[in-house]
């Protein structure tokens, strides 16, 4: 075939990827939300009980030890990111139908990259402007999804 042809056969392809990805069904950030405070109750608060009450003892020694908080986000990061990696979908997210994929290709992301998302989220959180600027896009995109080029998608149940 001739470079003329396969360079306008690829921009075509590239045009119909370009105008599905920009008819995404997005997530709402309500629903976003919600995702996220269901994960901290199935996951993180279960964590950080074990950690209290098995692993150091009784909440006087948690609450005087600097590792066991770190310790219980560490794990938490851990478990989210094999969810993404797995499904694309914590239980939270899977409840309000949100899947997490890569923002140009659709597909689920490695455990690498979303425990990478995880910890940009961690410092886009702490700094509070990274909460705010989904209200301010269109895709409704947080920063750790910006930076990390994914996109959180509503899919059907």
């Amino acid at each position: 075939m001739r470079f003329r042809k396969l360079k306008k056969q690829s921009k075509q392809t590239q045009n119909i990827k370009n105008s599905d990805i920009k008819t995404l069904p997005y997530a709402r950030i309500s629903d976003k939300i919600k995702a996220f405070i269901t994960d901290m109750f199935m996951i993180y608060i279960p964590i950080l009980y074990m950690i209290t009450y098995i692993v150091m003892g009784g909440k006087d020694e948690f609450q005087a030890s600097d590792v066991a908080p770190l310790l219980g986000v560490i794990i938490y990061g851990l478990i989210y990111s094999l969810f993404l990696m797995k499904s694309g979908q914590t239980p939270g997210k899977k409840a309000y139908t949100i899947k997490v994929v890569d923002s140009k290709t659709l597909e689920k992301l490695s455990f690498i990259r979303a425990f990478f998302r995880f910890i940009v989220f961690l410092v886009s959180a702490t700094v509070l402007v990274g909460l705010i600027v989904p209200f301010f896009r269109k895709d409704r995109k947080f920063i750790h999804d910006i930076v990390c080029n994914t996109v959180e998608i509503e899919v059907d149940k």
